[in-house]
């Protein structure tokens, strides 16, 4: 019996070794593809040098927004399970929103904002969570929780038996800090194997896509492809690096288009909503968070940037301070996707529906975060100039400013606040899933 404990505890640290091993050399294969490899025959390059912003040790005013940020944690954090809401007081998170609290939660303690004896103590209580929701199809997690109760609940976090489906893109993200933790925080190893093995994440890969799953019009579960341009590639970046076969949602060749915007060229996914049933939505966020996560890789820079620029260009054109990603409302319909282009028009806002929501365009405060911690630009500082009041010290972040009528949009987030907390440890420390630095302490 000791023999065979013996084994099985040699064989998982060999498992773990071998995982490590293969997941430096995807990590190195990503960085050093070729174009050809992930654009096909066509040229997407910088036309002029990318202005990255240098790291340092944040100012005193920014260290005080990091600290406004981490408030908005400190009043949702629900103390018996270990997770926080998604919005203010609504005890409801996401896979995505969870995965900006762990994020939040690192990079507070990467900003000293808090000590690692408070940190330990979230983190491991935030992954005994995870090692232990109720799963759909015993699969995967569902696409919404009680962060009071882990009940599986829908959208309006009512209860649903079995649950509403999965979201691979969010399940994606969550993996993110996750690799973080493995990397930097071997302390938490054990809990993060337990989180890994309680899922089934080959139910969310085939053929090297990624696919979610939701309710039929029968009320059965079907899978489905997940993930456009941008969000693609980034939710599968996390995935890749834990070994799993994600090759042709890395590729921007299949689907990539570029489209002009404001005189720029932008990337767009050709995949018509029509057919696919999903919209190409083109928004800051996702490659922001490629960018202060990952560190970025030669094609994702320069898609960042080209982004970025068309941004700068409206401004230029319009005298609009623009910043645009997915953001969540403080009234009807609630939940905006605010955009570069999608759905064949530029700037476009829609619902989650299609719906036109152009009556919310709203300048961002994430976003605005998420550029100025990457690029030393005038453009950047005059966005962060544009949104450095949009917060209460006792509550956090809010989500940002109404383009008609300059009005604040005063809804209260996890994923505003992690991302603010990110942009700024990013500042300080770089990418925050360096591999091989140990940040444990």
């Amino acid at each position: 019996m000791e023999s065979t404990s013996s084994w099985v505890k040699a064989r998982h640290h060999i498992v773990f070794l071998a995982g490590l091993f293969t997941a430096l050399v995807i990590a190195f294969t990503i960085e050093t593809r070729e174009y050809n490899q992930v654009l096909g025959n066509l040229s997407f390059t910088s036309s002029e040098p990318i202005p990255f912003r240098e790291s340092r040790v944040l100012t005193d005013e920014e260290y005080q927004w990091a600290n406004i940020a981490w408030q908005y944690f400190e009043n949702n954090y629900q103390d018996n399970t270990g997770l926080v809401n998604s919005v203010d007081g609504y005890p409801s998170t996401t896979m995505w929103d969870t995965a900006s609290y762990l994020m939040a939660l690192i990079s507070a303690h990467k900003l000293n904002i808090i000590g690692f004896e408070e940190f330990n103590l979230k983190m491991e209580k935030a992954l005994n969570s995870l090692a232990r929701l109720p799963l759909v199809r015993d699969e995967l997690p569902n696409k919404a929780y009680n962060t009071q109760t882990l009940a599986m609940v829908d959208y309006n976090n009512e209860p649903v038996a079995g649950g509403i489906g999965w979201s691979a893109i969010d399940i994606g993200r969550i993996l993110v800090p996750m690799n973080i933790l493995i990397w930097q925080y071997p302390l938490f190893n054990r809990q993060v194997n337990a989180v890994l093995e309680h899922w089934k994440i080959t139910a969310m890969t085939i053929d090297g896509y990624m696919y979610g799953s939701r309710l039929s019009t029968s009320n059965t579960l079907e899978l489905v492809q997940e993930g456009r341009i941008g969000y693609e590639e980034y939710a599968s970046k996390a995935l890749s690096l834990m070994g799993r076969d994600v090759f042709n949602a890395l590729k921007y060749a299949d689907y990539l288009k570029l489209i002009n915007i404001n005189g720029i060229d932008i990337p767009t996914d050709s995949r018509d909503p029509a057919k696919y049933h999903a919209h190409n939505y083109v928004v800051s966020e996702s490659y922001i968070l490629d960018s202060i996560e990952f560190g970025g890789d030669s094609i994702s820079k320069v898609f960042a940037y080209r982004v970025y620029k068309a941004q700068e260009a409206r401004y230029q054109q319009k005298g609009i301070l623009t910043a645009v990603s997915e953001d969540h409302i403080d009234q009807a319909p609630y939940f905006v996707y605010n955009t570069v282009f999608s759905d064949g028009k530029k700037w476009n806002s829609i619902t989650d529906t299609g719906a036109d929501a152009s009556a919310y365009k709203t300048l961002s405060t994430k976003a605005a975060f998420g550029w100025y911690s990457l690029y030393d630009t005038p453009y950047a500082t005059k966005l962060i100039n544009g949104v450095n009041q949009l917060n209460s010290e006792s509550e956090g972040w809010y989500s940002g400013l109404y383009e008609s009528n300059g009005e604040i949009n005063k809804t209260l987030t996890a994923n505003t606040n992690g991302i603010v907390l990110e942009s700024l440890a990013y500042i300080q420390s770089g990418a925050l899933l360096n591999i091989g630095v140990d940040a444990q302490q």
